[in-house]
């Protein structure tokens, strides 16, 4: 029988007693691959910037169809409105992505940006449709929240990746590598290991999108030597990969994941010695340390504080203390900064963190099945 959940009621409730043990980060569905012309849908989740930035927005949905697919957008993008902080109520919200999710000819769904209230969504969205026809769900940051909820209550894997504006919004194009590493997790069947490359460069340059300026002004990249062994080690597990205000944000929800046995990918867009502390230290608290088998924390794109005595680095490891040795990374490429991979969660993963030298990062299994 069909059940919508709805905050009128007893239904986070319902998402406590019968959701929260069924799905596992180990066993997830991964969705079928995309093909050339195939059907992308556009959603927004959270902030209505594609109306704020027009310009920006329709380059990146011009972008998508230059790569191949056909685009069409969930019918409250269409509408381009706001609500302010808001592209619409929860419900309105949560309708578009359902309807998205049931519509057959869309294959695969890639927010147009981040923002704050994903997460206002869950309580409306249809988990029973989404699992019944499993589809590419892709963006970052705040979808966090959405990528939690379709894990726990769809089982669903879906991938932190490019969004529309920020990403395959760059001008002139989206960044060869973000392109690259988006196709190659959506597209690629092949049974064999893979290993994720880091890119020669990177970039945290802001081009302000409310003038010309992210269009006029030339991307300023710095050298990417590639990700730095904070503490060595070797391990394997599977692919958690989360924006950690957002993370923290879902503690005591029934969508916190179970995080036993994950490599745990952790980025934000902005922090600095103080919040990284809290943040790291909250992760702590719940045990979390004590329950991966790795972690790795991305490039974070505006940094506060940047000469402080104290390294972001540091102050991980030492909310990490005293549990069994796992390898610790940094300065990974699947973050706010550009160019972005892309990454399936709940995907087996191998983390290669030698003493000396960087560390290897390698995708086990395919992120996507084989098309029925």
């Amino acid at each position: 029988m069909h059940q919508r959940w709805d905050v009128e009621g007893s239904s986070r409730a319902a998402l406590r007693s019968d959701y929260v043990h069924r799905m596992s980060l180990h066993n997830l569905t991964r969705p079928p691959a995309l093909s050339p012309g195939d059907t992308v849908g556009i959603c927004t989740p959270s902030v209505p910037a594609h109306t704020r930035f027009r310009a920006k927005y329709l380059h990146g949905v011009e972008v998508l169809r230059s790569m191949g697919f056909s685009v069409v957008e969930g019918p409250l993008t269409a509408r381009a409105v706001s609500r302010g902080h808001r592209a619409g109520t929860p419900r309105e919200r949560a309708a578009e992505l359902n309807a998205l999710f049931a519509d057959p000819q869309v294959r695969a769904i890639i927010c147009t940006i981040g923002g704050a209230n994903s997460s206002s969504l869950v309580p409306y969205l249809d988990f029973e449709q989404i699992r019944a026809q499993p589809k590419v769900f892709c963006g970052y940051s705040d979808v966090t929240s959405l990528h939690l909820a379709l894990m726990r209550h769809a089982g669903l894997s879906t991938f932190y990746g490019p969004a529309v504006m920020p990403s395959f919004g760059e001008w002139p194009d989206v960044l060869p590598e973000t392109k690259a590493s988006f196709l190659d997790a959506v597209t690629r069947t092949s049974p064999s290991p893979r290993s994720l490359v880091p890119p020669t460069r990177w970039s945290n340059h802001f081009r302000d999108a409310a003038g010309d300026a992210w269009r006029t002004e030339p991307r300023q990249f710095q050298d990417n030597p590639g990700w730095r062994v904070v503490h060595p080690g070797e391990a394997e597990g599977s692919a958690l990969v989360v924006n950690l205000n957002t993370l923290r944000s879902n503690a005591g929800t029934p969508e916190f994941p179970d995080m036993q046995g994950a490599v745990l990918f952790i980025e934000d867009m902005s922090t600095g010695p103080a919040l990284a502390e809290r943040g790291f230290r909250h992760l702590a608290a719940m045990g979390v340390f004590e329950q991966v088998a790795a972690v790795v924390w991305g490039k974070v794109e505006f940094r506060s504080q940047p000469d402080a005595p104290d390294t972001l680095e540091a102050l991980l490891l030492e909310a990490i203390g005293r549990v069994p040795d796992i390898p610790v990374v940094t300065d990974f490429d699947c973050c706010h900064t550009v160019p972005m991979l892309t990454l399936a969660q709940g995907v087996p993963v191998r983390v290669h963190a030698p003493a000396n030298g960087f560390a290897n990062i390698t995708v086990l299994e395919p992120m996507v099945s084989v098309p029925s």
